[in-house]
């Protein structure tokens, strides 16, 4: 089962969530399901049983850590 990311377009909150088929989720703060979906790197998978593997995370400031640039511990 694929991790995706989303965004919510109604308030922005950025949350994972674990899909199966082709259900969406709602937005765990204001339950709209009007969102925004991104695969997340490390969790990348095909439907044959196959995995791949995305770069993970980019210099400072390109990690996505919700604290903002320079607030993860990646070196």
């Amino acid at each position: 089962m694929p991790l995706y990311e989303y965004i919510c377009k109604e308030c922005s909150h950025h949350f994972e969530s674990i899909v199966q088929g082709s259900s969406v989720p709602e937005c765990p703060v204001c339950k709209t399901k009007n969102l925004e979906k991104q695969l997340s790197a490390f969790a990348v998978g095909g439907g044959n049983g196959e995995f791949g593997f995305e770069s993970g995370p980019g210099p400072c400031g390109t990690c996505g850590d919700p604290r903002g640039p320079g607030a993860c511990t990646l070196d």
